[in-house]
């Protein structure tokens, strides 16, 4: 087994050289063609920030050394996956545009329990695709479990994918500094919520029986297969589809729209748009889709 390159001792005051054309081109088809995100030009100088945190990690004193190990065969086993991390982008919120769970309140789930059983013939399926560091899964879970509380018999399943190892880490805990979690009713902080006494450091953990409720897995969007269920009842996969081009945007969608039972909603994000594209939706309020 390979293991990741151990940190050494660096003078980091001969760490000047910023990140070549050329390198930066090297490292924007790797990432496009692992896992489909565009690194254009203006991205560059944010790569090479964050990048200069993880040589300092690995000990290494240049991009150019950088690249040569990345691109190496022991190199390319042990690193990828933490330049994926490096270059993932993981901007979310608790009840991140809030009326997407007035609609699933409101409208899909009582479509979906009403004309399909979903959720009391079966459980209602629900996949976080780009779930980020949890605060979306963990609203889902706290919004059906609010459902739930008023319908008998319903059941639910919620997964949660990532790309990005380091922010699945952070979801699983269920860990979050208090002020993330100004935007949760204070009804549902006092119902699923938990308080840490430490008041220097104030922060809240989502209570055990809603952890249990979602199950988090690494999931690369651009791997020929997904290992994701194939009768989805409610995908939500917001913001996500801004990093990628217009064709894999369309692949991608395609693919999303092949795990989701005719009937059933994707929710996109509010800056995405789908006009021109040609999938089986059909559009029931704003970046919200019911497959034909």
């Amino acid at each position: 087994m390979i293991s990741a390159r151990p940190p050494q001792v660096v003078d980091f005051s001969i760490f000047t050289n910023g990140l070549s054309d050329g390198d930066f081109h090297r490292l924007g088809r790797l990432v496009y063609d692992y896992c489909g995100i565009k690194l254009p030009p203006h991205k560059k100088s944010m790569l090479e920030a964050r990048l200069r945190r993880r040589l300092r990690s690995l000990g290494i004193k240049s991009f150019e050394e950088y690249c040569a190990y990345l691109f190496s065969h022991d190199g390319m086993q042990a690193e990828l996956v933490s330049l994926i991390d490096v270059v993932t982008t993981n901007k979310t919120d608790f009840f991140r545009e809030p009326a997407h769970f007035d609609f699933l309140t409101l409208r899909a789930l009582p479509q979906l329990l009403n004309t399909f059983g979903s959720g009391v013939e079966r459980p209602l399926q629900v996949w976080s695709a780009g779930c980020s560091s949890g605060e979306e899964p963990y609203t889902l879970a706290m919004v059906l479990s609010e459902f739930a509380r008023n319908e008998a018999n319903f059941r639910f399943s919620i997964l949660a994918t990532d790309i990005s190892t380091k922010v699945l880490e952070q979801a699983r805990l269920g860990i979050y500094a208090a002020e993330k979690v100004v935007p949760v009713p204070e009804a549902l902080k006092k119902r699923y919520l938990l308080k840490s006494r430490d008041t220097d450091k104030p922060k809240v953990r989502v209570a055990p029986e809603v952890r249990s409720l979602v199950s988090f897995k690494r999931l690369n969007f651009m791997d020929e297969r997904f290992e994701a269920p194939p009768a989805v009842d409610i995908i939500f996969c917001r913001n996500v589809i801004i990093y990628f081009d217009r064709p894999t945007q369309q692949s991608l969608l395609e693919r999303l729209c092949s795990h989701l039972d005719a009937g059933r909603f994707i929710f996109m994000g509010h800056s995405e748009t789908l006009h021109g594209m040609n999938l089986p939706l059909v559009q029931v309020s704003p970046s919200v889709y019911r497959k034909k």
